[in-house]
């Protein structure tokens, strides 16, 4: 199967490295070209838009911020339907709502055109390592098709059923990543208030009952004094707003998940979205008057 790979940011780059390691990727394309420029010199063709980049591939994997951005790469102007490629498999890897994955696949079947959702997990790490958690959407016989395609890029594949379901998995995945970044980050203002050695608290929540991803992964940085991004505060952001949206069309009351959406909010509006999550310390430090040494 060739691949066509769009998106090449902090994860998608790393996922398309992924594929060409494994001998799947054949063609890139990122708005920013000077993105593709690893790529070009392993001799992967660098499309100049979508529709070429759909001509050359037997699947097209999406992998941009969100849903109007996947829908312009879709059908926007040079986008991957005016190839009008009968066959082609195509697979949207960012996080959108389920309801932009159920319209991107009725009007892609319209034109021959398969399409899964397939959300990720296991951030900038994972994305790297080639373990990512991947969660699929639509029908199981295209899902078991490209599966390889999948085994390329993570460790754990996850049908979640028909199409919808790997965005509305994902969209569970992201309300517990956010309670838990909110709640190491509360824990650590506590602690620096309370004048603990920050290494030693480290170490009990790394090992003990509060263990969690968070703290694990993003713990250390803040540690150093690293917000650069794994995941972006704007994109945690946008998954909430999804996730409740979802949740009040199905009537399943988030109150947490609400006050966690206000919280990223208001970092993203003191400047930090496109920080990684943790810098929601930085609102915390502002709020508390306590600033992490």
């Amino acid at each position: 199967m060739r691949v066509g790979f769009i998106g090449l940011g902090i994860m998608g780059s790393a996922m398309a490295m992924n594929l060409y390691k494994r001998g799947f990727l054949y063609a890139v394309y990122n708005r920013t070209r000077s993105k593709a420029a690893p790529f070009e010199s392993l001799n992967v063709k660098v499309a100049e838009n979508p529709k070429e980049l759909a001509e050359l591939s037997d699947v097209v994997i999406t992998m941009v911020t969100d849903g109007p951005d996947t829908e312009q790469v879709l059908f926007g102007k040079n986008g991957v339907s005016e190839s009008a490629k009968k066959g082609l498999t195509v697979i949207d890897m960012g996080t959108n709502s389920p309801a932009f994955a159920r319209s991107f696949a009725e009007r892609l079947e319209k034109l021959g055109m398969d399409f899964l959702d397939a959300p990720v997990t296991g951030g900038d790490v994972g994305a790297r390592q080639g373990t990512l958690t991947i969660m699929v959407g639509g029908k199981k016989e295209v899902f078991e098709r490209v599966r390889p395609v999948f085994e390329a890029m993570g460790k754990l594949i996850v049908y979640a059923g028909p199409v919808g379901y790997g965005q509305r998995m994902k969209l569970v995945n992201q309300v517990a990543v956010a309670l838990s970044d909110i709640a190491m980050v509360e824990a650590m203002m506590m602690a620096e208030k309370l004048g603990l050695d920050m290494e030693k608290v480290y170490q009990v929540l790394s090992t003990g009952g509060a263990r969690s991803f968070s703290i694990e992964n993003y713990m250390p940085r803040l540690l150093k004094g690293d917000l650069e991004p794994g995941f972006r505060i704007s994109h945690l952001r946008k998954d909430l707003w999804y996730a409740l949206e979802e949740a009040k069309s199905e009537g399943v009351p988030l109150p947490a998940t609400s006050m966690a959406f206000e919280l990223f909010l208001s970092s993203e509006n003191l400047g930090y979205g496109e920080k990684g999550i943790q810098a929601l310390i930085k609102l915390y430090e502002r709020i508390s008057g306590v600033e992490l040494k």
